[in-house]
């Protein structure tokens, strides 16, 4: 449900989710005929500076919605660990189905891609999907805290780029998807695997596993010293722009 009343004026919209969540988003529009959902990761949200890039890159060629998870920027709620967040993303889709797009594709981060391939999996609205360094199974992230990347992301969060983010954490014991088990789920519909080989939280074994459990149509790509995330796009910003957008235009 699409609800905008008695809200403060410099906040998002807000729409809400099957369970009374309430999730902000921000919808850029120059009348594309497809629409591009961003879905950020952990400890992320829309407004960070480097998610306003990518969706900014994004929205040369087409919409873009982009929306915090529940526990995360001016989303309610906690986080669930990928337990509920397809709800929000669900609820996300059916807002963007009240502007009548032609079709709808989604680039999804870490866990944030996580939560894209488990809703693929049984929602045909998405009919192209971007998966950027995404667990396979949640039990298995790495924490290699001890990765020259971790540090470099370390001083990303505590500078400019850092700013905004933050979580409400909930019960990470619930019940969750494995995302390797329901990924062959969203064949014939195309899945791009974006994974840097750098990074130290979700090693690109993940991306691995994941593409050979998918069906057709399927593509993967390592990014030589990619870190993890969004920090592939910090450093390599116009390659990143380039691989997105390319599989968009052929798949969208």
């Amino acid at each position: 449900m699409y609800n905008n009343k008695n809200m403060d004026p410099l906040d998002a919209n807000t729409i809400l989710t099957e369970d009374g969540q309430r999730i902000a988003f921000n919808h850029l529009k120059k009348s594309f005929p497809q629409v591009i959902i961003i879905a950020h990761g952990f400890y992320n949200n829309k407004d960070t500076v480097l998610f306003k890039g990518i969706a900014n890159s994004i929205h040369k060629y087409y919409d873009v919605i982009t929306f915090d998870f529940r526990g995360h920027g001016k989303s309610s709620g906690l986080f669930t660990w990928t337990s509920h967040e397809q709800k929000d993303l669900q609820a996300v889709i059916s807002y963007t189905k009240l502007h009548n797009y032609a079709k709808i594709g989604i680039l999804g981060f870490s866990l944030g891609g996580a939560i894209a391939l488990i809703e693929a999996s049984r929602n045909t609205s998405l009919q192209s999907i971007i998966s950027v360094s995404s667990p396979s199974d949640f039990w298995k992230i790495n924490y290699h805290f001890w990765k020259e990347e971790m540090w470099e992301d370390l001083k990303l969060n505590l500078g400019v780029k850092g700013r905004g983010k933050g979580i409400r954490p909930g019960n990470p014991f619930t019940k969750k998807i494995r995302p390797v088990d329901v990924v062959h789920q969203i064949s014939p519909r195309p899945i791009l695997f974006i994974h840097g080989q750098k990074d130290w939280l979700i090693h690109p074994s993940h991306s691995q596993k994941l593409f050979e459990k998918a069906g057709e149509r399927k593509a993967i790509n390592i990014i030589q010293d990619g870190g993890h995330a969004e920090r592939i796009f910090d450093v390599f910003s116009d390659r990143f722009e380039k691989i997105c957008l390319d599989w968009f235009k052929e798949t969208l």
